[in-house]
């Protein structure tokens, strides 16, 4: 898994990123959101991403936080929600104003989202709801360092153990804390 990017910003032309890495160039589809956060081309530049493998080929996603990336990691578990209409959502909000639209249950602020109808905004909500009202974090960052930790050969009861107290925090935290709390036993 490709969980981040820098390199040098060779291209930016919505929706589309061109990032030289080690002289290979990863091209990355990014919410509009990201592009005005982006350093001039030719700069350096660190994004966050998500790789999916799709019968259609591979496509590689880049944010300009981690934020933005958890939470459209949240929206392709929605049922009905591709990788596009989860880009478009973040294109045309940001991450703190769809929760707040969640929580006011605003299913027509989400309607004027393109691509978003009637259907697919009343499954959002109640989908993001639920995941908000059993406490499941916006991205799930912790289910990300255990799915981490799973794929570094740690057993599901270590996991716990070594996530153990560990909540709120960013991914590269919990991780260091995790392998720091495996280094000392």
């Amino acid at each position: 898994m490709i969980a981040s990017l820098r390199g040098v910003l060779l291209q930016k032309i919505p929706p589309r990123l061109v990032v030289e890495v080690g002289g290979v160039g990863y091209e990355l589809l990014a919410p509009l959101s990201t592009f005005p956060l982006l350093p001039e081309v030719g700069s350096e530049v660190r994004l966050w991403t998500v790789f999916r493998l799709q019968n259609d080929g591979a496509q590689l996603f880049g944010f300009a936080s981690e934020e933005e990336r958890s939470v459209f990691q949240e929206l392709l578990r929605i049922s009905g929600v591709g990788p596009r209409t989860a880009l478009a959502i973040l294109s045309g909000i940001s991450p703190g104003e769809l929760a707040e639209i969640v929580s006011r249950g605003d299913e027509e602020r989400l309607q004027k989202l393109p691509g978003i109808g009637k259907k697919t905004a009343s499954r959002l909500l109640f989908e993001l709801r639920e995941r908000l009202e059993t406490g499941a974090e916006p991205g799930g960052v912790r289910r990300e360092a255990e799915e981490a930790l799973r794929a570094l050969g740690f057993q599901p009861r270590e996991i716990e153990r070594l996530l153990d107290g560990t909540a709120g925090e960013t991914l590269e935290e919990l991780l260091r804390k995790a392998l720091k709390r495996a280094s000392l036993r």
